[in-house]
């Protein structure tokens, strides 16, 4: 998949949901259990144990049937490794130059994670193709994404942190060209007692916000 491919994916898919969790096996059916909920796009975060060979099952299993990002990249030796496991685009937490040096050597996306106005913008000069607004919660939500837009319209954001069912739609109307959802969408409960479904069925809620709040 080229790069103009899945930067295209990901905004018309509109959700990236970050699966971050206590194994490899958990990440696994959280992938599917997102997949069959018709969400065509994931982020297995770096903080799972055996992450990589996450990533490269996931690509093994599903190739260019999903969008498959690596997340929590802190540095351009892990950014590339998740390329060689398969990952298509890249997520970090903050701000470092470096890494977005090495998704460009590869031609593939990345959203470092910005806050501030200087951040954000510091971010897009630096070759980001998504900024990732995190915690956007904590900062108020859609209406932070909304004042960020205003000054800085070229910039496409995709916030994390307080995303949920009430307010996915919210930050696309704010501006947002994506959003990101953890925990709200792939819940450890459901992981630890194995009830997959519950994970599917919120997919398909996300997608049908997203889809009423973009008409």
């Amino acid at each position: 998949m080229d790069k103009k491919t899945i930067l295209t994916n990901i905004v018309s898919i509109g959700i990236v949901p970050i699966v971050r969790c206590d194994s490899a096996e958990d990440a696994l059916a959280a992938v599917d259990a997102v997949y069959e909920g018709g969400i065509r796009a994931v982020e297995i975060t770096m903080t799972v144990p055996g992450a990589i060979q996450a990533l490269e099952k996931v690509a093994d299993k599903l190739g260019d049937k999903i969008v498959l990002g690596a997340g929590t990249v802190l540095d351009p030796e892990t950014c590339r490794a998740c390329f060689l496991a398969g990952a298509q685009f890249i997520v970090t937490p903050a701000l470092r130059t470096s890494t977005i040096e090495m998704a460009r050597r590869y031609s593939k996306p990345i959203m470092p994670g910005a806050l501030t106005p200087t951040e954000v913008l510091t971010a897009w000069e630096a070759g980001a193709d998504f900024v990732k607004v995190f915690p956007a919660g904590n900062m108020g939500g859609p209406k932070y994404i909304k004042a960020l837009k205003g000054p800085l319209p070229q910039v496409e954001m995709i916030p994390t942190g307080g995303v949920n069912l009430e307010t996915a739609g919210e930050f696309l109307k704010a501006g947002a060209a994506a959003v990101a959802v953890g925990g709200e969408l792939v819940d450890a409960k459901s992981l630890k007692e194995k009830k997959y479904g519950n994970i599917t069925e919120k997919a398909k809620q996300y997608l049908q916000v997203i889809a009423d709040a973009r008409k």
